[in-house]
């Protein structure tokens, strides 16, 4: 799931998305079909290299017919409210079931007395992204789209509707101007995992990057959302969310 990279306490990138259990959909081949999205609140505890840091929230809401939103909100607590830890985005898309498509996002961060703000626009007509606001130079776009693309908040929100033990998952990202294939392994076995007096057993899911960075999430089946976010950084520990309260939320 994109979730927060907090290598550098200025540097933050939005990683994780997920999806809330339900029973399988028979589809028209005979195969399960995805479970259905529904809406939910989470709540995370922030830490960096095993120090709390603030909160980060997410949730899931449907807006209407086939159209969502997904909104991930961190706020650190202290002088982490000045460096970085303050994050806002936004991603509305289409979900047919089956397909989750990009169609806005948009992103606030802010650290010291600077923000910066960005929106961007997914034009399937014209099968283009472009995006406006405070972005880097070349990265305003357009990017030529291709069927299947997403943004990074809806990638992690893929990879947990389509984890399987000893899956290989593949997705094209396609976000605040940039192109990347993104591929996730998942764990052959379960694990368990605690979250307070709950114990669960847990899938992992890695992303492993050049440089010996690496993301990993964990999801439990019956739980909308991840139950740990960890992610890594030359090998060593680096962002930890861990996940304190969700619950779901009337449509």
């Amino acid at each position: 799931m994109m979730a927060p990279h907090m290598s550098r306490p200025s540097a933050l990138a939005p990683l994780f998305l997920l999806v809330a259990a339900a029973a399988p959909i028979a589809c028209a081949q005979g195969e399960a079909a995805p479970a259905p999205l529904a809406p939910f609140v989470a709540t995370y505890q922030v830490l960096h290299q095993g120090r709390e840091l603030g909160e980060a929230t997410l949730q899931v809401v449907h807006t209407g017919g086939t159209q969502w939103r997904v909104d991930l909100g961190m706020k650190g607590r202290g002088l982490m409210r000045l460096t970085g830890l303050n994050v806002q985005q936004s991603t509305v898309f289409d979900n047919d079931g089956r397909v989750f498509r990009p169609l806005a996002q948009s992103t606030v961060k802010r650290a010291f007395l600077a923000s910066r703000k960005s929106t961007g626009v997914y034009d399937w007509n014209a099968h283009a992204a472009r995006w406006s606001g405070d972005v880097k130079k070349g990265h305003a776009g357009p990017v030529a789209l291709q069927d299947g693309d997403m943004s990074g908040l809806l990638i992690d929100l893929a990879v947990i509707r389509d984890a399987a033990p000893g899956s290989t998952l593949h997705y094209r990202f396609v976000d605040d101007g940039r192109v990347r294939d993104h591929t996730w392994v998942v764990a052959p076995q379960t694990e368990g995992i605690s979250v307070g007096d709950l114990n669960y057993d847990a899938m992992r899911a890695e992303r492993v990057q050049d440089g010996g960075d690496a993301t990993t999430l964990w999801v439990a089946d019956g739980v909308p959302t991840p139950i740990r976010i960890l992610q890594r950084e030359d090998g060593q520990d680096s962002t930890d969310l861990r996940l304190i309260e969700y619950k779901g939320v009337q449509p």
